[in-house]
């Protein structure tokens, strides 16, 4: 943990984290400290880019993308190259919600987003195996999700 946050900078980020909607009002009201120190922490907090930024939490099956699968790839070789090659042809994927380099048997790990299994399918023939570099891809279905959470807190 940062010598530099003490329990009200975690708290705000605590909150914050339940509800990026708050006003400084009731943020102030909720950690038990007046509204001036907490705007000051709050901007301290994101100059330190601590909170790198505000998004709304979006359910995608409710917009039709039920299904998530993650998705292994390795490359044929693992050269700077090949990896921005890759990670500019997953940028312009909009089903691949996370990608991560990895270390480990597989270069990257994705989280693919869909509405389906057939849509899946469209996507990993038609254009996952597409992508140049491509070595392999193992693909793995989640049957539930057991824990969710956007960042650690202390």
């Amino acid at each position: 943990m940062s010598a530099n946050l003490d329990r009200f900078d975690i708290e705000i980020l605590r909150v914050l984290q339940k509800d990026g909607r708050l006003t400084i009002n009731d943020l102030s009201t909720q950690i038990g400290l007046s509204p001036s120190p907490v705007a000051r922490r709050l901007r301290l907090l994101e100059q330190a880019d601590i909170i790198t930024g505000y998004a709304a939490l979006i359910d995608e099956a409710a917009l039709g993308f039920g299904v998530s699968v993650f998705v292994s790839v390795q490359l044929d070789k693992q050269v700077d190259e090949a990896l921005a090659a890759f990670e500019a042809a997953i940028a312009d994927f909009p089903e691949v919600v996370d990608c991560w380099l990895m270390t480990g048997n597989r270069d990257y790990l994705l989280r693919v987003a869909t509405s389906g299994l057939p849509e899946f399918e469209r996507f990993l023939v038609g254009r996952l195996t597409k992508v140049r570099g491509v070595a392999s891809i193992e693909s793995s279905i989640p049957l539930r999700r057991v824990k969710a959470g956007l960042a650690r807190v202390p």
